[in-house]
């Protein structure tokens, strides 16, 4: 059994990996700045601000990973690359992983490159991309006693298709993954069963990856 704490444990993507650790047995601590509205069994809140890391100091202690579930929007908008590197300040040089949930534009959209940044992003969605570059961009630049994940979703992925868990996935490495029919999506239970597989087995060591169906 792991120690798992989630930062932004009560938004959508945080939300469904603090429910699948919980369900697998594991020790979940979901940290937000607010009180959550619904409660997950097994799963412990703490009230908490990951641009203070240090108020965190005693959450964190003997956690075998911290995930970063932050998502640049609201009071967060301009400070999430603030976030990613406070925690990254805070766990480097510990045994303590730091997994984070990416974005899907700073995929390879096939063997090689480009990435599907580079192939054209709406305006209203620039911004939310452009964090989640910046934010592998971050990791890939940290010291080698750092040990991290950085999980790419697919180009559709969200409380708007929120799907079901089927315990199934894909992992495309570095490119974007799409089904037979050219659609690129999961659900955020199933998202959720990649992150919490990868804390187990422990496959991509200072590495990113995609999933989806």
């Amino acid at each position: 059994m792991a120690r798992i704490i989630v930062i932004g444990g009560t938004g959508y993507a945080g939300g469904h990996i603090a429910a699948e650790a919980a369900s697998r047995g594991h020790e979940v601590v979901s940290v937000s700045r607010k009180e959550p509205t619904d409660r997950i069994e097994g799963v412990e809140y703490v009230q908490g601000n990951v641009l203070d890391p240090a108020s965190l100091a005693d959450t964190f202690a003997g956690a075998d990973v911290v995930v970063s579930a932050i998502s640049p929007r609201g009071d967060m908008t301009d400070s999430g690359l603030d976030a990613v590197r406070a925690l990254v300040a805070a766990l480097t040089g510990t045994s303590t992983r730091l997994g984070v949930v990416g974005g899907a534009m700073g995929s390879l959209s096939a063997p090689g490159g480009p990435r599907l940044w580079d192939l054209g992003v709406p305006e209203e969605y620039r911004h939310e991309a452009k964090f989640g570059i910046d934010s592998l961009e971050i990791l890939q630049e940290t010291p080698e006693d750092l040990d991290w994940f950085y999980v790419h979703p697919p180009k559709e992925f969200g409380a708007w298709v929120p799907g079901e868990r089927t315990g199934t996935y894909r992992d495309g490495g570095e490119v974007f993954v799409e089904d037979a029919d050219g659609k690129s999506y999961i659900s955020g239970a199933d998202y959720a069963v990649a992150v919490v597989d990868e804390i187990e087995k422990g496959t991509h060591r200072r590495q990113r990856f995609t999933v989806g169906y």
